[in-house]
């Protein structure tokens, strides 16, 4: 059991109907009453996300979490292989824990498994990942200096827009948490 106090970013709870992770919180203290906690909980399983107050000093029950580096191999069907890099035992993964991952997701790309009770319940990506563009309208000279941008099929399959300047072949940054063009990758 935790308390209120306990609270941080990412901390798991075993709340309601399911796994929340804390997305945000605030300590409150009116004039008026009694202090309370103002939360952002993120339902691990379905991302939905719900707002909750806590009094001050209500105890949760916390889930402990780990988080394992792991390498990703290849997919199969419906069924993702990931590679633990200290042990090299492979793990099968449902394409529903994957979600929207799988637009990123390469060959030997490295990302995070989250167990809790023994049991993997979600995949944390990479902040940005480095993607080949397979195919996009060639640049044009001169086009180099506007916001001007065009679509680009990566080689995950994963469809963005990019600036005119790059090109079929070219390496580009993604950032997975919102699927944008970042930069070009030399």
């Amino acid at each position: 059991m935790a308390s209120t106090s306990d609270f941080r970013n990412g901390m798991v709870l075993d709340f309601k109907d399911g796994l929340y992770e804390i997305v945000e919180f605030l300590h409150v203290k009116p004039g008026k009453g009694g202090a309370f906690v103002r939360t952002k909980l993120k339902n691990i399983e379905t991302g939905s996300v719900v707002e909750n107050t806590f009094r001050a000093g209500e105890k949760v029950k916390e889930i402990r979490v780990e988080r394992h580096k792991m390498e990703y191999l290849y997919k199969d069907g419906q069924t993702y292989y990931v590679m633990d890099p200290q042990t090299y035992e492979q793990i099968p993964l449902n394409e529903d824990l994957i979600g929207d991952a799988k637009d990123y997701l390469t060959e030997n790309i490295e990302l995070k498994v989250v167990k809790a009770k023994d049991e993997i319940i979600k995949i944390e990506m990479p902040t940005t990942v480095n993607l080949k563009v397979t195919q996009c309208e060639p640049g044009v000279r001169g086009n180099t200096v506007s916001n001007v941008t065009k679509t680009a099929t990566l080689e995950s399959g994963l469809e963005i827009q990019i600036p005119m300047f790059v090109n079929t072949g070219e390496t580009v940054k993604v950032d997975t948490r919102t699927g944008e063009y970042c930069e070009r990758v030399k």
